[in-house]
């Protein structure tokens, strides 16, 4: 996600991709009413909430303890918000703040909001332009401070805001010369790489890896975040008969590597290990949590006896070992994006939490569970996300593996539009009430 994020199932992509007591009022009808009837805060006086107060219920999300309950708020685009380029601040501000009163509304306690997209910056930032996806052009000043806002109105809110960075896309396209001038990407030519139709940072080059850290603990110095986020995107998404050109990288750094293989995986391993120790050191209260493509390897690779046969797997072909960064303590967090249906015949939701319940057991890593709440749909074309029972039903399920300890909702527009109800039913089995997220 950082964007859309690209799941691939048997070789076909499809497109992708977070508290409150004092509002009784309010959370009262909530499962049944529409998000925005909630006001704003200024208007309405919303307290925070109590840890505890989810019953029996809440076991689905944590062996009887609160948990995290998060949505996914998607900048590149456009996805969520604001929900279209160009308009003033004064719009996307209350664009910004309809949709924290949303998570509010739906009983969530945390936002992760997208505040990097494509190498540019959703805040005042020393090293990147301005976000084009706020003013419809690059480096243009949008008149406030997005992030800081969200911040500071998030916990006004009682809930947590994760600020959520994509490493190394710069762009969704090829063209430098869209890129304003002083960008980071057009004064070093040789840190990017074509492909796809986008253009990406290259991440065999150490300065790109301790530049890309550089931005983004730029926004952990400034704001008292609760959360460091990363998606899916590492090495891009296999495009069928395109090779990623670092051949360069790979001819200067890499050769002591059995395979090239081998030195990619090492290079994203390298740059989380990296930002790990950096953001312990610069703010050790805040966490940090990364939302793989769900599947580590496919069952025909994977020696720990994965059940899936997804179209990609992010071990092998986005060189991201991501059970190796929650054995080794590397992240906080991990929310494996589970977009799949009870009974999928290749990526069964109903094996994949049990996989990442197995892979956390034993660590300090929290797990969560991504839900694709944006396929929720009466127009459907699969009979299971036609049913609004479906989510909640994946809770229940997850109700029996104590390692679960929340769950993610993409997106911010689904979880407040609530197409087909999905969202309103995990409402009113699973959240019974406003719970804040544990201490840790």
């Amino acid at each position: 996600m950082a964007s859309i994020g690209r799941r691939a199932i048997g070789g076909r992509a499809i497109g992708r991709r977070g508290m409150l007591a004092g509002a009784a009022g309010v959370l009262a009808a909530v499962a049944a009413a529409p998000a925005r009837a909630v006001g704003r805060s200024e208007e309405g006086g919303i307290g925070r909430p109590q840890p505890g107060g989810a019953g029996g219920r809440e076991r689905a999300e944590g062996a009887g303890t609160p948990a995290f309950r998060g949505m996914w708020v998607a900048s590149v685009q456009n996805v969520d918000w604001p929900s279209q380029s160009g308009l003033s601040a004064r719009e996307q501000r209350a664009e910004l703040l309809g949709l924290l009163d949303t998570a509010v509304a739906r009983r969530l306690n945390a936002v992760i909001l997208q505040v990097r997209p494509t190498a540019d910056a959703m805040w005042p930032s020393a090293r990147e332009p301005w976000s084009q996806w706020l003013t419809g052009e690059q480096g243009v000043d949008p008149g406030w401070d997005p992030l800081g806002t969200a911040v500071a109105e998030a916990h006004a809110r009682g809930l947590e805001l994760h600020a959520w960075f994509n490493p190394y896309r710069v762009a969704n396209h090829t063209d430098r010369s869209l890129l304003v001038p002083e960008h980071p990407a057009r004064r070093n030519r040789s840190w990017t790489v074509p492909y796809g139709g986008k253009l990406y940072y290259n991440p065999g080059l150490p300065e790109v890896r301790r530049f890309v850290q550089d931005a983004m603990l730029d926004a952990v110095a400034r704001y008292p975040l609760d959360g460091v986020h990363w998606d899916d995107y590492f090495y891009p998404y296999p495009v069928e008969g395109r090779d990623f050109d670092d051949d360069a990288a790979y001819e200067q750094y890499g050769r002591a590597f059995a395979t090239r293989a081998d030195w990619r995986r090492h290079n994203t391993d390298t740059l989380v290990r990296e930002m790990s120790e950096r953001l312990r050191a610069l703010r050790p209260a805040t966490r940090f949590g990364i939302s793989p493509f769900a599947v580590w390897r496919n069952s025909d690779r994977d020696p720990l006896g994965s059940p899936t046969q997804a179209g990609v797997g992010t071990y092998d072909d986005l060189y991201a070992d991501t059970r190796k960064w929650v054995r080794e303590g590397w992240i906080d967090y991990i929310v494996p994006q589970a977009y799949w249906q009870i009974g999928h015949p290749a990526a069964d939701y109903a094996a994949i939490v049990p996989w990442w319940a197995r892979t956390v057991a034993g660590t300090r890593v929290q797990l969560y569970v991504g839900e694709a709440l944006y396929r929720c749909d009466a127009q459907s074309s699969t009979a299971a996300w036609r049913d609004p029972r479906e989510l909640s039903r994946h809770l229940r399920f997850a109700a029996g593996y104590p390692e679960v300890r929340g769950h993610v909702y993409f997106s911010a527009k689904q979880v407040d539009a609530d197409p087909n109800g999905a969202m309103a039913r995990v409402v009113a089995d699973h959240y019974p009430t406003a719970v804040a997220v544990p201490p840790r």
